[in-house]
């Protein structure tokens, strides 16, 4: 992790942080060997789509089922990057297949891709050289909502306000 690297704290509704228990994080995944154990549980169904994952800030993958909340995945923690993930098996080798930064909780900076990125590589699983969906969030100033900004229409869907080109979803710590 580089010592200028964004840390997302979760940003969206406070019940589902609260509904957090300690041990309900995802499942940690810092080698191929624990990789190997976590995807040889899964069914076919559940490989058919994406997962949720998060990249805690010691730069480990975390891995949950899809319809988990990623603060959940979390642990209720800070996160270098957060999104959904599928997997595909080619040639006897697993590769990530898919990889967004979809996370309305955490809503990370499409510059969270490093972190991903470092967290596979560690695995050692094949990977694509970015995000192969974008997600771009942004926080109105004027009405304070969370944006999803879609074709680089910059408005808040909320007010109709301008929306910073910055990221700017959290504020400072």
């Amino acid at each position: 992790m580089s010592a200028r690297e964004r840390r997302y704290r979760y940003v969206g509704p406070a019940e589902l942080k609260t509904a957090v228990r300690p041990g309900s994080g995802g499942c940690r995944i810092s080698s191929a060997a624990e990789f190997g154990g976590w995807i040889a549980g899964r069914s076919a169904a559940e490989l058919a789509e994406p997962f949720t994952f998060v990249v805690n800030t010691d730069g480990v993958l975390r891995l949950a089922p899809r319809r988990s909340e990623h603060v959940a995945c979390a642990g209720g923690g800070v996160v270098l990057s957060a999104g959904e993930i599928g997997f595909v098996r080619e040639a006897d080798v697993w590769a990530v297949s898919e990889v967004s930064n979809q996370s309305t909780g955490y809503c990370p900076d499409v510059t969270s891709w490093s972190a991903v990125a470092r967290a596979l590589d560690r695995i050692g699983l094949g990977r694509p050289s970015g995000f192969t969906h974008e997600v771009v969030f942004r926080r109105c100033p004027d009405c304070q909502e969370r944006n999803i900004v879609r074709e680089g229409d910059f408005v808040c869907v909320f007010c109709g306000s301008d929306l910073p080109e910055k990221w700017n979803v959290d504020s400072p710590a």
